[in-house]
């Protein structure tokens, strides 16, 4: 069993994450026998967020019974105090415990900070003081955020997008936290479902020693594949590497991660699934895919009011708009049984 150590919280846990964020989408009996069926096999790790639905209620309703054996992760996207305190609340409460391993500030579009006028960072810090919280996290999808989170030293650990189809600056902020002493908790390491071969992630995101990867888990199927690794690891191999090449051959340059931070649109389209339809139909073919709703879904593309806010929100500095056209232009040739 591989195992991993969180920078300066001494956290240590297999190297097996669990991501909470898939559960909110199946009914409590599913999510409990999921989350129970992780525990007992290994996981120890569970990372989950107040703006996902009832995942913290479902959190709370599996593992209650084992908390001192577990490590909780949770996220806030307070804007100021007032709100950081009743987010820890409900959180809490959802949990069913008093204090939370790790909490972590969501996303934001800045590096909270004391005195920055929000009084975000000094609540962190009062609950860390009672007890409430045993470490300060921050997530991020952007770079420029995350780097000014780590140099700050502010930060236990950083939340980050990572996997096989790393860039260079993505490496420079693993290797930013490993000098800093601060865990780094890799969330999509799967790249939202365009990366198919979990062993080949694995074995990639392994070769980092203070990586800890937490995967999305929605379906037992998917439980029972990242429980193997428990005991069987997948190490780097001329076959797996063939498979990473492959990948990123295939996927370098713009291509949209899914993390929907460009929503709501105003005129109601699924960005986050419209902007790279054509990838995902060619990585895992669906007729899902293909369905009157999805046709209906993409052919929304046409409402488009190229009003630019989404490629203004997006953390990856894409062209939106020409990506959702690119795409749906491919899905009309699918459709009509043209090659891509």
């Amino acid at each position: 069993m591989d195992m991993v150590t969180l920078g300066k919280t001494g956290i240590t846990v297999p190297k097996n994450g669990f991501g909470a964020l898939p559960v909110q989408r199946v009914g409590m009996e599913d999510a409990v026998k999921l989350l129970r069926g992780a525990y007992e096999g290994g996981f120890r790790f569970f990372d989950t967020a107040r703006a996902y639905s009832d995942s913290e209620e479902k959190l709370g309703e599996a593992l209650a019974d084992v908390r001192k054996e577990i490590y909780l992760a949770t996220k806030t996207m307070a804007k100021d105090g007032e709100g950081f305190k009743r987010d820890l609340e409900t959180s809490l409460k959802l949990l069913k415990t008093d204090y939370l391993d790790i909490y972590q500030f969501h996303n934001p579009a800045f590096c909270p900070k004391p005195g920055d006028g929000t009084g975000l960072y000094e609540a962190m810090a009062e609950a860390k003081e009672q007890g409430m919280v045993r470490h300060i996290g921050i997530t991020n999808h952007r770079i420029g955020v995350a780097k000014e989170a780590i140099e700050s030293g502010l930060y236990e650990t950083l939340q980050f997008p990572f996997c096989y189809l790393a860039t260079e600056k993505d490496l420079e902020v693993v290797e930013m936290c490993r000098k800093a002493d601060m865990g780094f908790i890799a969330m999509k390491a799967l790249s939202g479902g365009l990366i198919t071969n979990s062993a080949a992630a694995y074995a990639y995101l392994a070769q980092f020693e203070g990586v800890l990867p937490i995967w999305g888990v929605q379906r037992q199927s998917e439980l029972e594949e990242f429980l193997r690794y428990m005991d069987e690891p997948p190490a780097m191999t001329e076959e797996l590497q063939a498979v990473i090449d492959g990948d990123r051959k295939q996927l370098s340059g713009n291509f949209c991660r899914g993390c929907g931070y460009c929503m709501p649109c105003p005129v109601g389209i699924e960005i986050n699934t419209c902007a790279r339809m054509s990838l995902l139909i060619r990585r895992s073919p669906s007729e899902k895919q293909l369905t009157e709703k999805a046709q209906a879904m993409m052919k929304k593309i046409e409402n488009c009011l190229h009003c630019g806010a989404c490629a203004k929100k997006c953390p990856y500095g894409l062209d939106t708009p020409r990506l959702l056209e690119e795409n749906y232009k491919d899905y009309q040739e699918i459709l009509a049984g043209k090659p891509l």
